[in-house]
């Protein structure tokens, strides 16, 4: 059974920088797209960024493109969420979630598998 073990939220500053990790195990992922989604106190989940995991292409939100940047290791199953230039509007639960199709895509329908959720608070 595929599982989804997040890393690396906390507190930081306005302008700061955090790096998530998304450890993926119990499935073969070469066929999988992975994404990033967050979601904010008294809102709905929304997405952040996805990669295929077998190409490589990138898809970003409005939001955070050329803020965030996301990343996967084949040899260690693992995708990371480098966010960088942090805001107060940047604040919440991040969710790392996996799709069994290759084609990427923003709809967290997609996404078959999710993990637990890092919290994430830029305050000053």
């Amino acid at each position: 059974q595929v599982q989804l073990v997040e890393s690396g939220g906390g507190l930081v500053q306005p302008g700061g920088s955090l790096r998530l990790s998304c450890a993926a195990s119990g499935g073969t992922f070469s066929r999988y797209k992975m994404a990033w989604f967050r979601q904010a106190p008294g809102k709905e989940r929304e997405f952040v960024t996805a990669i295929s995991w077998s190409s490589g292409r990138t898809y970003y939100a409005d939001s955070v493109k050329g803020r965030f940047t996301i990343s996967r290791d084949t040899a260690k199953n693992t995708v990371d969420l480098q966010m960088n230039s942090l805001k107060t509007e940047d604040t919440a639960v991040y969710y790392c979630a996996a799709g069994r199709a290759v084609v990427i895509s923003s709809a967290s329908a997609a996404y078959d598998y999710w993990g637990q959720g890092t919290q994430v608070t830029v305050s000053p």
